[in-house]
């Protein structure tokens, strides 16, 4: 009996913080349409809304290419980062956990280099991260097979030349 009101007391915990898992999707068709184009359409409840406004502001030089947008698309893309960036979606673990992770006087503009994101891959070797099939922690779809659903729990991560991350 013992056991089973504990288990009861445990799914009560998890299920009253209110913290949903990752990361909202995203639902903005010229986010998706002019960011994703190029690479995958990183989730703003990634990077909190400071990191956001330094990214937008060196568009002409994006990880060294120019996507600059015209000022219109540049307003409705800024809109949406800020109003769904981590801080702006704090019930969500990763939001949460990124946030943080940031010390008020850090802005990142690259998720990959995040402290929670070093952090949670710190057990991966070096080699595993940096192959041709892979080439970084910023491409999160080589390893995170429901990425594009905003899901990236260690169940999900098949590495290239490796296989199935058992942590």
């Amino acid at each position: 009996m013992k056991p089973l009101i504990l288990l009861i007391f445990i799914n009560i915990a998890l299920f009253s913080s209110g913290l949903k898992k990752d990361v909202p999707l995203v639902t903005n068709e010229i986010y998706t349409n002019e960011c994703g184009s190029c690479h995958f359409a990183y989730f703003p409840g990634l990077l909190p809304q400071n990191s956001w406004e330094k990214l937008m502001s060196g568009l002409d030089n994006h990880f060294g290419d120019d996507a600059s947008v015209d000022e219109q698309t540049f307003q409705t893309l800024s809109k949406f980062l800020n109003d769904n960036s981590a801080e702006k979606n704090m019930n969500y673990k990763r939001s949460r956990k990124i946030v943080k992770s940031i010390a008020k006087d850090e802005v990142y503009i690259a998720i990959s280099k995040t402290p929670y994101i070093h952090k949670k891959h710190k057990k991966i070797r070096k080699d595993l991260i940096t192959q041709k099939e892979v080439k970084g922690l910023f491409n999160c779809t080589a390893c995170h097979k429901s990425a594009k659903k905003a899901i990236f729990n260690d169940d999900d991560v098949n590495i290239p030349n490796y296989g199935k991350w058992e942590d």
